[in-house]
């Protein structure tokens, strides 16, 4: 495993470096169990539990990794925000050079309530907006882009304690009022049953990332897909957003730049698996990609969204998105 350098230190004199100092709390449990690596199906229809490597076969990195990751404050002036309740860190790294570069946003949140973590829905007749534009509508402080799930017809999708639909489909993931969050195979629940447990978020998107701090057997990353649609595939490098838990109301999100060579060039479903396991998560769930990855902070989309057809940066609508104010 090759060491990651972290150079800087964050506001109130934490280091960076802490960020990998997490232990698993009890809710993981409830989500998989370990098995060989290779033994895995793909778990696009949820009928399987994602199976996790028990030794460091699933944990390779690649060459882009060999140079160490540099993070700093996305801006030296405004990377943060802080109240009584609630803590905003945003870090702006990269990694690799030339074609090879990557960048990437970490953003650390530490809430005194998981409701505090609000879910925004685009309020007009197409179903979808720009990130940014439900942010503001919301009076966000900050806010990332959601898993899309008016794009699908399947899921169970429950925001802000109410059940959007009820559809079960795949693997999904969920954060509860109590600050935690697990993974779990959809088709074994329901919404009523997770909303009884406490669901104040459910996602299904996919695929999972880590569960129990451990990441799937290669070959389920390799081959999942939401939807199979060549149109937008989620396999190669891509720009990705993601959300890992560290511990109860303790949330790293991940927003990917990609598609700008030199830049960034976006990561693969391994390689994103890979920095949550880094940044000290147990938990971690890929969410909507691609031109959806969007960081919105304090009145401005602080990333470079991409799309494959569009030469300018440019977002791209989506129906829902994750919010503090």
């Amino acid at each position: 495993m090759v060491a990651i350098i972290l150079v800087v230190t964050l506001p109130g004199g934490k280091k960076a470096s802490s960020l990998t100092t997490a232990s698993t709390g009890p809710r993981d449990s409830l989500s998989t169990t370990s098995s060989a690596a290779g033994s895995s199906k793909t778990s696009t229809t949820g009928s399987t539990q994602p199976s996790t490597t028990s030794s460091s076969a699933g944990d390779t990195t690649t060459s882009s990794q060999t140079t160490g990751d540099t993070i700093v404050p996305y801006s030296a002036a405004d990377s943060s925000y802080k109240d009584a309740t609630k803590s905003i860190t945003i870090m702006k790294a990269s990694m690799g050079s030339g074609t090879n570069k990557v960048t990437y946003f970490v953003i650390d949140i530490k809430l005194t309530s998981a409701k505090d973590l609000r879910a925004g829905l685009a309020d007009n007749a197409q179903g979808a907006a720009f990130t940014s534009d439900i942010a503001a509508a919301n009076n966000a402080i900050f806010a990332i882009n959601g898993d899309y799930f008016r794009d699908r017809t399947d899921g169970i999708i429950i925001r802000n304690g109410v059940v959007y639909r009820d559809k079960p489909a795949r693997w999904g993931a969920a954060i509860y009022t109590d600050g935690s969050m697990k993974v779990y195979n959809e088709t074994t629940t329901s919404a009523a049953q997770l909303l009884a447990a406490g669901a104040w978020h459910t996602f299904s998107f996919g695929p999972v990332l880590l569960v129990n701090g451990k990441i799937p057997a290669p070959n389920t990353l390799s081959s999942y897909e939401v939807v199979p649609n060549p149109q937008y595939p989620i396999q190669g490098s891509h720009p990705r957003t993601g959300i890992g838990f560290i511990s109860n109301n303790h949330f790293i999100l991940i927003d990917v730049d990609g598609r700008h060579p030199g830049y960034s060039r976006g990561m693969t479903l391994e390689e994103f698996a890979q920095l949550f396991k880094r940044l000290g998560c147990s938990t971690a769930y890929n969410i909507d990609g691609g031109a959806s990855a969007t960081v919105y902070f304090k009145g401005n989309v602080i990333n470079q969204p991409k799309n494959h057809t569009v030469d300018p940066v440019a977002q791209r609508g989506t129906s829902d998105i994750l919010f503090i104010k």
